[in-house]
Parts: C-alpha cells; structure tokens; sequence
C-alpha cells in the first residue's frame, strides 16, 4: 500500500493558523505513507496536476488531502484521482480548514489538531475498497410543486426543452402572491398583464399537465425515478364540464371568507378566486356551503348550464413517477395580528396589511381598485370615505428578533414604495403620505431611483424610526382617526400622526406547510421553515437530496425578477440533469450482514429513502435488505441497527475504528 497525503495552504486560510509545511514533512513518518507534499492551492490547477502527477510517478494506490471540507471539493478531487487512474473512493478528504483553522487562533495548538485530523484520515484511508457506480435509467418526466410565477417559469422553460411537465397546485388556480398584485415596482406595470399570458401558456402548452387544487402526499423512489402520491382534493365540481360562467357564484346564497381578498370581503360558498384564474373552475368550499352544512339549498347544481356540479365527488389520488422535482412553493404573508398587540391585533378596521392593500388597489378587487378606509366599506347610508392621511409602516415582522423574523424580507421597502406612490395617483396628489423606516434597502436595478422619485417627485414623506403604537381616538369634529405615535430619530423627537388609513408593510415567510412538505420530500429547512441549499454559492437550486430542486421564495425572500432568474436557472439543472439516458448512483451504500440479522426491522422503520426491505429468503426467513437504487448513504439505519449487522461502504466499521484509535492512542 503506498499512500500519499497532500497538504493545502488554502492561502492563507489555513497556513494563517496551521503549519502546512510541517504538517506534511510530519506525515512522511505515519505507516504506509510514501509521499507528502504542501501546496498553496490543492483545489487550483496546478494543485490537482500536482497531485495526478505523484499518483502515476509514485505509485500511490491510496490519497489523502487536507483541505477544505469534503463538501465543498470531494467531488473536484475524486475526478481528479480518478483522471490519474485511481478508483475514485480510494481517496479520502482531512477537513483541516472549517474543523481546524477556521475556528482556532493558537497556531501551535490549531498546527496539532490538523496533524491528528491527517493521521485519523490516513488510517481510514488504509481500509478502503475500491467502489464501483450502478447505472440506472431516467425518467425524463418533471414534477414542478407550486404553480406561482418561478413555478410556471420553470415549468415552461423545461417544457420548451421537450421535457413534459407537471404543475401541481393546492390552490384552484394558479399565479400564487403575484396574481394578487396590483402593479410590480419599478416600473409601475399591471401584473396581471405580466402574469396572465404566462398562465395562459402554461395551461395551453402541449407538454404541461396542470394539477389545480392538489397536494403531494408522499414521495419515494430517488433521483431519475421518483414515486410521487397526488391527492386531488374534492372540489364539488366537475372540472370537466364546468365552463367558467359564474352563474353559480352569482346565485349563490351563501357567504364564506375571501382568502384570495385576504379578508377585506366575503366571497360566496361556491368561489373562482378572480376572473383571470386558470384554469377558470368553480369550487365548493363545503365548510360554507348550505347544503354540507344544513342539507337543503342546491342553487348552484340548479341553475349550472353545463350540470358540472357534483356533490358526491370524494378526493382522488394519482400516482406519477417523475425523473425530478422542483419546489417552487412560494411564500406566505406574516400574520403581523397574532404577535404586533401594540398595533391593535388586527382589531383596529383601518390598519391593514400590505397584500391587503395590494388587494384593494387592484381593479379585480373587493373594491375595484377605490382607495377607501376599511372601516367605511360596507355602510348603505354612504359612500365609502377615501383617505387623506396614509401612514405606512416598515419591517413589519421583518428585521425584528422579539417576533423571532431577525432576516430582511426584501421587498417590504420597495413595495411600501410603489404603494405611496399608487395611493398618491388614486387619491390626488393633496393626499399627506407617511413611511416610517429603519433604513431603506433598495438593492435591485432601479430601485434606489424608484424610491427617489417617490420622495421627490410624489412628496412621499419619510420617516426614520419606529412606530411604537397604533390606536383608535376620537376627534373633535366626531371623526375617528387611527393616532400613529413613534420616534423620529433624525429629529430625535417623537411624533404622533392622526391617519385615516395605516398599511403595515408585513413581511415574507415560508409557506404554510412548508415544513412537513420539506419531510416528505427528505430535504433540509432552516429554522424559519425555508428551504436550504445544498451549497449556497456553488449549488444554490439544489438540496441536499439528489433530483430535487428549488425555485422563487421557497428558498429565502425574493421580487418577482430574482424569483423568474433562479426559475430558469433551476430548469436549467433539471435540464442538465436529465439529458442523460442513464444515471450513475453512489456506491457508497449500506449493505446488510444477513446472517447476523435478527429482523427486528428498526432500519425499515428508521430510513427516509425507504431503502431497507423485509426479503424472503429461500429457507422462509425474512431478513432486511438494502435496495441499492433507493439507498442515498445517509447511515441513519447503520446507527440504528442493534446487532451491528449493517455498514456503510466507504464507512466502514474496522476504519471508523482504527481512527478512533489513532486519535485517542496519539
């Protein structure tokens, strides 16, 4: 065995705190070492031809590097052994940078850790096998999760390729948050406009497939050949023959909530969310509606022309195999009335939230598109009252740690933007405006502009500080007025603004279900529920599970811009992905030791991947298997198994072992 250890200064983001020259003469001693080296960079060009060069000029059967974290350059290294002739899981990576040198400033003390790093690496080295890849056929199919705008982006970019397509949406329609938008910043431009076409597309091109109001429900299998469950959820219609008319909608007696409104109005017991939906279908929300409730009404299966109503159907559940995933499932509003009591929980009628706004200002909406305080909408014996005073607030659970949302939202700045300058064109130019900000953060093309323009040219007043309470009070004339009091921090004085009208620039958050989607699909969430990367600058649309990828504000908050680029980007990888005919899979699998397995199944109970199964044997046993093609390496079962009876190739016991040893026997 001839093995040879390879140091890397990393610049100096190693050699700063570690030794590496003397580190690598050191190694020169250790058993089986025949070569040793330092390079300024391991990972540059002239690193890995170092490296290729020692393996064919020396022999070395076996390579150990001590860099950077096997996450970061595994892969670069084990093609570079593997272009000298190596088999590639005959090398093994020493993280001595992020383990050692990161986190140390005593050199001497940092120096002898890495050298114990080295030498763990080196007796682990010295028991691996060579390790040979399967190949396994591609499904060439793609499951988009999320039908908002970075869904349907990368939906038709994949779908352009030739590939077919599957949206699938718990809503029953798609376009997501930004089919409830009025205008999108900079440039001022009607959303819908934007967004309409591109539904249009997505519903009318030949290789999409969409799935309104449906959810995953579980998912197997692995990359290129997934097993997903789709629960299509009752919508009491027959989308076959419902024909969009709303004839229904318009004679239904009964009231419901507006979810898509948020709130500012009520919708009927039978819905279409706005009149651009698509696809264009009715649905019963049964919660409501007379006759789940009460058992009698049917007004909606009387007067439907095309007889689409069915109030038998029962939730429906397909099964598609998909060669990849994309998660694309957008984003949730933050319930700023459940955590900001200081600014009345959502009891005071004129303070609103952003989308709610949004809402209002739309010409599709509750009030098609008339600036009016809330608490005027609905009286018989008068218009109406349009504000004069609007006060926005920033960082409305954005930027705010006591409410556990310490991240920026992103766009809350620019949005609050176009909002003052929209209600100045709504309700004349005379309307006093007021934005209460910590900072301003306007990072994108045009935006600094943009924000300009609403302080200048609209007269747009902005004010640096927080707002510490919101209430209600009475004025002389008998006019209620929501009282703003907060701190002017240039002045440094506190105000107090009498509005009509108060718009919390709300934040953005994981969507709801996020999480337990993130579970089925066996990827990784950060503690605010978004989705993380696998590498946020090397890979950052892929996860931490082979064929799954991400796409728009699942991930972290985003504008509509970023949100279609990484959408096209995300196609891109999926592309890239399966442009092959075949896949090779890791090597590095459990295999089970069936004469010492005692069946208990806790490896089949334990798994994510359902890897392990319960094989028959031919003397009628059941003892546990690893399915190769399901198996991602993770060890969970490895740990799990009582009787030891499971490795973990390229993990294998004996060499966990011998490190262990060579670090408590130093």
């Amino acid at each position: 065995m001839r093995i040879g250890v390879f140091v890397c200064h990393c610049g100096t983001n190693i050699a700063g705190t570690v030794d590496s020259r003397g580190i690598a003469a050191r190694a020169a001693e250790l058993k089986d070492v025949v070569h040793t080296e330092d390079l300024i960079y391991t990972c540059s060009e002239p690193g890995q031809a170092a490296i290729q060069k020692a393996i064919k000029e020396k022999g070395l059967t076996r390579v150990v590097v001590a860099a950077c974290s096997p996450h970061m350059h595994e892969v670069t290294f084990r093609r570079c052994v593997e272009g000298a002739g190596l088999n590639p899981y005959l090398f093994e990576m020493a993280n001595i940078r992020e383990h050692c040198s990161w986190i140390h400033d005593d050199y001497e003390k940092a120096t002898e850790k890495a050298y114990e790093i080295i030498k763990m690496a080196v007796a682990k080295v010295r028991l691996l096998e060579p390790l040979y890849s399967n190949e396994v056929d591609v499904n060439k199919d793609v499951l988009v999760i999320g039908g908002g705008v970075a869904g349907i982006q990368t939906a038709l970019d994949l779908a352009d390729a030739g590939l077919k397509v599957t949206i699938v949406e718990r809503e029953t329609t798609i376009g997501g948050t930004m089919a409830r938008l009025d205008k999108t910043f900079p440039t001022i431009d009607c959303s819908a406009c934007i967004l309409t076409p591109r539904m249009v597309d997505a519903a009318q091109h030949e290789n999409i497939e969409i799935l309104a109001y449906s959810e995953v429900d579980k998912v197997s299998g692995y990359v290129g050949n997934f097993t997903v469950d789709i629960r299509r959820k009752a919508a009491m219609v027959d989308w076959t023959k419902c024909i969009g008319c709303e004839i229904c909608v318009q004679k239904c007696p009964a009231k419901a909530p507006d979810t898509f409104n948020v709130g500012l109005a009520e919708t009927k017991a039978i819905y279409i969310p706005f009149p651009q939906a698509v696809p264009k279908r009715a649905a019963i929300q049964t919660d409501y509606c007379r006759w789940f409730q009460q058992g009698k009404c049917r007004v909606c299966e009387r007067v439907c022309p095309a007889e689409a109503i069915d109030y038998e159907q029962h939730d429906q559940y397909l099964e598609r195999k998909y060669g990849a995933i994309v998660v694309a499932t957008g984003l949730d509003v933050f319930p700023w009335e459940e955590y900001y009591h200081e600014y009345g929980s959502g009891h005071i009628p004129d303070v609103i939230s952003g989308l709610q706004y949004e809402r209002m200002l739309n010409a599709s909406g509750p009030t098609h598109g008339h600036v009016v305080r809330p608490s005027t909408m609905g009286r018989k014996d008068q218009e109406p009252e349009e504000p004069k005073t609007v006060v926005f607030v920033q960082c409305v659970g954005s930027r705010d740690e006591s409410v556990g949302r310490p991240y920026c939202s992103s766009v809350c700045c620019m949005y609050t933007a176009k909002q003052a300058i929209l209600t100045k064109s709504h309700c004349g130019m005379d309307t006093e405006i007021y934005v209460f900000y910590i900072d301003i953060r306007a990072t994108g093309k045009g935006y600094e502009e943009f924000v300009k323009r609403a302080q200048t040219e609209f007269g747009v007043k902005y004010v640096r500080g927080r707002v510490s309470k919101l209430y209600e009070d009475t004025l002389p004339d008998g006019g209620r007025k929501v009282m703003v009091r907060g701190m002017d921090t240039l002045l440094g004085k506190q105000v107090e603004i009498a509005a009509d009208l108060v718009v919390l620039a709300s934040g953005i958050t994981a969507a709801d279900g996020a999480v337990q989607l993130a579970q089925k699909l066996n990827i990784s969430y950060d503690e605010f529920g978004f989705y993380k990367e696998s590498h946020p600058k090397l890979r950052p649309v892929e996860t931490n599970t082979a064929g799954v990828f991400l796409a728009g504000a699942c991930q972290s908050p985003k504008d509509i811009p970023t949100a279609v680029a990484q959408a096209s980007g995300t196609a891109a990888k999926v592309l890239g992905l399966l442009a092959k005919d075949k896949l090779k899979t890791s090597p590095q699998i459990a295999v089970v030791d069936q004469s010492r397995c005692v069946s208990c199944w806790k490896c089949v109970e334990v798994c994510p991947f359902s890897a392990p199964e319960k094989q028959e044997l031919r003397d009628g046993t059941q003892k546990s298997h690893i399915i190769e093609t399901v198996c991602q390496g993770c060890g969970i079962c490895v740990a799990t198994c009582p009787v030891n009876c499971i490795e973990l190739k390229g993990f294998t016991t004996d060499a966990l072992i011998d490190q262990l040893e060579e670090a408590l026997l130093a």
